[in-house]
């Protein structure tokens, strides 16, 4: 389940581009000294690790409460389900105002962003990449279920800071070369997208339904347990 959320994150970089490009075009790095302007890069990737770790760590607490009380095999079928639905009814989830009801939050974040990439502090670009990691996207919701079928809060972290891994590369990429990634080449990419999002989403109803396939579908804990009991 960890290497999908890196799979998830490679992949998913080029919608990221699309929606966080402007943010990494602009970005404020000193571009005569190349030692500074890599860490600075850096820095801002850290910022977006440290965000979605967070959020990663209280949805995967979330997630460690219905491990609690039993139901973590239904919640990875209702995740994985969730994640096919949404590729094949794209216009009716699109309806769905995620971020209803903390838009004043959003906007401040978007405020506070603004006025940070005017800035070039040390601490700016950790601020601007932390920020950016807490704007509405539709990926990062996806992650979000990942870490939300988790079994605990360190494990939600690391799903979510694998997704974000998994963009680096591409996002690096953008900042020095700018949006290279236009034409055939990101068509067939942003295509492949949806095949991602159902097969993580097949994975995840696969671990639910426990059909004791070692690393993809491991047999409920209680079951290996009562087995083990059997056997001494």
């Amino acid at each position: 389940m960890f290497l999908s959320a890196i799979l998830f994150g490679l992949l998913g970089s080029f919608h990221c581009v699309g929606m966080c490009g402007p943010i990494a075009f602009m970005l404020p790095i000193d571009r005569q000294n190349k030692t500074k302007g890599f860490l600075q890069i850096l820095s801002y990737h850290f910022g977006r690790l440290f965000s979605y770790s967070l959020i990663g760590l209280l949805f995967g607490f979330l997630g460690k409460g219905f491990y609690f009380f039993g139901f973590q095999q239904q919640l990875s079928i209702i995740v994985g389900i969730s994640m096919i639905l949404m590729v094949i009814f794209p216009r009716f989830f699109s309806k769905i105002n995620f971020s209803k009801g903390i838009n004043k939050v959003i906007f401040k974040v978007k405020n506070a962003l603004g006025k940070e990439l005017k800035k070039k502090r040390n601490d700016t670009f950790f601020t601007i990449g932390f920020l950016n990691g807490f704007l509405p996207c539709g990926l990062v919701y996806m992650a979000v279920f990942g870490a939300l079928a988790t079994t605990n809060a360190f494990s939600g972290s690391l799903y979510m800071f694998l997704f974000g891994l998994g963009t680096i590369p591409l996002m690096t990429s953008v900042v020095y070369l700018g949006n290279f990634t236009k034409g055939t080449l990101r068509k067939k990419i942003q295509k492949a997208i949806p095949v991602v999002v159902v097969f993580i989403g097949v994975l995840f109803v696969l671990r639910g339904l426990g059909l004791g396939i070692p690393y993809v579908s491991p047999a409920p804990i209680l079951e290996v347990i009562n087995a083990n009991e059997i056997c001494h």
